[in-house]
C-alpha cells in the first residue's frame, strides 16, 4: 500500500491523488511548511553564538556536544522545545 511505504497516511495520499488529477504534476509541489518557524534570525545568531562555546561553559561535564545537549541550551535560552529530530544517513 502507497501509504504504508510512505509512512503516511491514507487520507494524505488521497489528498495527493486528488490534487493531481485536478491540477496535473504543478498541484504535487511544496507550499512549503504547514507553520511558520517559532524562531527568529536573531534569536539563531544567538544560539550559533552560544554553540560556539564549549559544553562545558553551558554547564556540561565534558566537551562533547550532543543532540540531548544542543536542545537543552535551545530550551534554556530560546525557551522554545524542539520534537526529538531522526538520525539520517551517517549522522
Amino acid at each position: 500500500m502507497i501509504a504504508e511505504d510512505l509512512r503516511v497516511s491514507v487520507r494524505s495520499v488521497e489528498g495527493w491523488r486528488r490534487a493531481w488529477r485536478e491540477g496535473g504534476i504543478e498541484a504535487l509541489h511544496s507550499t512549503g511548511p504547514a507553520n511558520p518557524p517559532t524562531v527568529t534570525d536573531a534569536q539563531l545568531s544567538m544560539l550559533e553564538e552560544e554553540l560556539g562555546k564549549s559544553p562545558s561553559a553551558h554547564g556540561f561535564e565534558d566537551e562533547r556536544w550532543t543532540r540531548v545537549r544542543v536542545q537543552t541550551v535551545i530550551r534554556r535560552r530560546l525557551r522554545v522545545r524542539v520534537s526529538r529530530w531522526r538520525r539520517s544517513g551517517g549522522c
